[in-house]
């Protein structure tokens, strides 16, 4: 799910768009990816800004969609080696439990 790639780590997830609850949730270990819910709806780029700004805020880096822009199963690139960008996501997914 998380990997290093030159420049920073690439975060493989599975949006569900249009949820009550924007979230962060646990890895879905059959298809090796984190779940994550946004409020915003899938039309006109609103559900992969919603996904940039709420790992920007976890992260607090830049976020971008490096594959899967049109796809529920999204590849993020972040500019952070892979063990900061792994403790701020647990350090994250833990305060909300």
């Amino acid at each position: 799910m998380l990997r290093g790639v030159q420049g920073g780590t690439e975060i493989d997830i599975m949006v569900t768009p249009n949820a009550k609850v924007p979230s962060i949730g646990e890895v879905d270990e059959w298809r090796h990816r984190l779940i994550v819910k946004v409020r915003a709806v899938p039309s006109e780029g609103r559900a992969n800004r919603a996904v940039c700004e709420l790992f920007e805020s976890i992260l607090d880096a830049r976020v971008e969609i490096a594959h899967g822009a049109t796809e529920r199963h999204k590849t993020l690139f972040v500019p952070l080696p892979v063990c900061d960008a792994r403790e701020r996501l647990e350090g994250a997914v833990a305060r909300r439990r």
